[in-house]
């Protein structure tokens, strides 16, 4: 299983921001994809997930600013970033969990300026 991350860069507070991750080598449409963030010496936090029936969920400080979604058709999963933050700086990881281990795609950064 491959994960491949982008679409991070500098934005300034209040902007907004649509990250791609793209993955292959398993059948995605089953997937729960989810993202994470890692913010200099911090550990690695979930941020929102959706599951394979498009359910998803946020963790709070992020709902009602970032919206999770995926597009079967192309193994691609989302995450729009709005109302942005300089706390939201970090590295945004997107991640599927597998039978044994979870699999993660190189991150991409995210620095919100104030």
């Amino acid at each position: 299983v491959q994960l491949q991350a982008s679409g991070g860069g500098l934005v300034p507070a209040g902007g907004s921001l649509k990250l791609s991750c793209r993955v292959s080598g398993t059948i995605f449409r089953l997937k729960t994809m989810k993202w994470y963030r890692q913010a200099p010496g911090s550990q690695r936090t979930w941020i929102a997930q959706i599951t394979s029936r498009q359910s998803t969920n946020y963790e709070d400080s992020v709902k009602g600013r970032f919206t999770i979604s995926r597009d079967n058709a192309r193994n691609m999963v989302y995450l729009q970033m709005n109302s942005l933050r300089p706390e939201d700086s970090a590295v945004y990881y997107c991640n599927t969990p597998g039978p044994s281990r979870d699999y993660w795609g190189r991150g991409t950064q995210v620095t919100v300026s104030s």
